[in-house]
C-alpha cells in the first residue's frame, strides 16, 4: 500500500513538472525532438545549414531537446518531403528548414502533418505557381523567419569603405533572389553613406556586381573573383554559398603571392575560412544573419508555450538579428567605432536602409 501511495505521488509530481524534464518535456514527459532537413551543401557550410544547426545544438545544450538532421539526395520538393516525412515518422515533430527552396514542401507538409510544427527560414509557404494560380498559406503550425539583409550589407559596406578608404569594391551573388539582392543593395547604400558622411572615396562599378546564378559553383566563384581583382577591386562582398568558397580561395592565393585581396563574408563569421598564414585571414569582416539565434529563439518560444504559429518574424538591427562579428581582427579600432555608431543609428531609426534597389552608387 505504501509503495502504491509513493508511486501516485511521483506521478503527480511528474504531471505538474516538478521533476523530470521541466519545460523541455512533451505531453508525456519526453524530450521535445527537433529535426532539420538540410538544403544543398553540408552541415558545416558556413552558411544556412550550419547556422540553423548551431541554433538547434544550442537548444540541445541549454534547453535539453533531442536533435537530428537529414540530408536529402537532391533539392526537389519530393526529396525534401521525403526527409520531412522520415523525421516525422521517427517522432521529430518540430522541423526546421533553411532556405526558400523549401517553400512548396512546407506548403504541403503543414497540412499533411497538422500535429507537427514547422520553421522555414528566408521563405514563406506557397504552391510554387505564379500569377492567378499562386496560393500562399502560412499555417497556424508554421513560422516564417526573414532577416534584414540590407542592414547587414549596409554595415559591411560602411566597414569596408572606412577601412580601405578609397578604391573599388565588388559584389558576387549566387542566385538573384531577394535575400541576396538585399545584401547587394544594402552594401552599396552603406558604401555611399560612408562616402557622403565619413570621408571615404570608394566605388562599386556596375561591371563589378555579378550574380553567378548558383550557390555551389566553386570554380565559377574563383574565376569571377580573379577577374574583379585583375580589374583593381580591393575587396569583394560574396553572398553566394559555395561560389563564395571559390572567391575566398582566389583571395588566399593572391595574398600568398604578395597581392592585396580582401573578401567580405556572409551569413556567418567566415574569418576562419579565410585563414592563410597562421591567424591571418583574407576576411575583412562578415555581414551576418544571426540564423542560430533565430532558430534557438523560436525553439525556446515553443518550449515556453509561445510558439508564434502563423506569423512571419523579421530579425533586424532592432532585435539584434543581424550585424558584424563581435571580433573583427582586420578592422581598426576607428573603423569598429564608426560602424558601431552607424549600427546604433539603424537600430534607433535614424538611418533607414532600403530593402529595394534604393539609392545606390552610380
Amino acid at each position: 500500500m505504501k509503495k502504491k501511495v509513493i508511486a501516485l505521488a511521483l506521478s503527480a509530481l511528474m504531471a505538474t513538472g516538478l521533476i523530470g524534464c521541466g519545460n523541455t518535456s512533451g505531453a508525456e514527459g519526453e524530450k521535445i525532438k527537433v529535426g532539420m532537413v538540410t538544403d544543398a551543401g553540408t552541415i558545416d557550410d558556413k552558411s544556412f545549414n550550419q547556422g540553423t544547426w548551431e541554433g538547434i545544438q544550442k537548444a540541445k545544450e541549454e534547453l535539453g531537446i533531442d536533435s537530428n538532421y537529414l540530408k536529402p539526395t537532391g533539392t526537389t520538393e519530393a526529396e525534401y518531403m521525403k526527409e520531412i516525412g522520415n523525421l516525422y515518422d521517427t517522432g521529430y515533430k518540430f522541423i526546421v528548414t533553411p532556405g526558400f527552396k523549401f517553400e512548396t514542401a512546407i506548403f504541403n507538409s503543414q497540412d499533411k502533418y497538422t500535429d507537427a510544427k514547422f520553421v522555414i527560414i528566408d521563405g514563406s509557404p506557397n504552391n510554387g505557381k505564379t500569377g492567378a494560380d499562386r496560393v500562399e498559406k502560412l499555417g497556424d503550425n508554421t513560422v516564417a523567419i526573414y532577416f534584414a539583409e540590407q542592414e547587414a550589407g549596409f554595415l559591411a559596406g560602411v566597414a569596408a569603405a572606412v577601412e580601405l578608404k578609397e578604391g573599388d569594391l565588388g559584389f558576387i551573388g549566387g542566385m538573384e533572389i531577394p535575400s541576396v539582392q538585399k545584401f547587394n543593395w544594402g552594401f552599396q547604400q552603406g558604401v555611399k553613406y560612408a562616402n557622403d558622411n565619413l570621408g571615404t572615396k570608394m566605388s562599386v562599378k556596375p561591371e563589378n556586381v555579378v550574380y553567378q546564378g548558383s550557390f555551389d559553383n566553386v570554380a565559377a566563384g574563383q574565376q569571377l573573383a580573379a577577374t574583379m581583382y585583375d580589374n583593381g577591386v580591393k575587396a569583394i562582398f560574396v553572398a553566394a554559398g559555395g561560389v563564395g568558397v571559390g572567391s575566398i580561395n582566389e583571395a588566399k592565393a593572391r595574398v600568398a603571392a604578395g597581392k592585396e585581396a580582401w573578401i567580405i563574408g556572409v551569413d556567418v563569421d567566415q574569418y576562419e575560412d579565410g585563414k592563410y598564414d597562421g591567424d591571418k585571414s583574407v576576411i575583412l569582416t562578415s555581414a551576418m544573419k544571426k540564423i542560430d539565434t533565430a532558430t534557438f529563439d523560436v525553439i525556446k518560444d515553443d518550449l515556453e508555450g509561445k510558439f508564434p504559429g502563423g506569423k512571419t518574424l523579421t530579425f533586424d538591427a532592432k532585435n539584434d538579428g543581424i550585424g558584424l562579428p563581435e571580433n573583427n581582427p582586420n578592422l581598426s579600432a576607428d573603423t569598429i567605432s564608426k560602424v558601431d555608431e552607424v549600427y546604433n543609428k539603424i537600430k534607433n531609426g535614424e538611418i533607414e536602409v532600403k530593402a529595394e534597389q534604393g539609392d545606390l552608387i552610380k
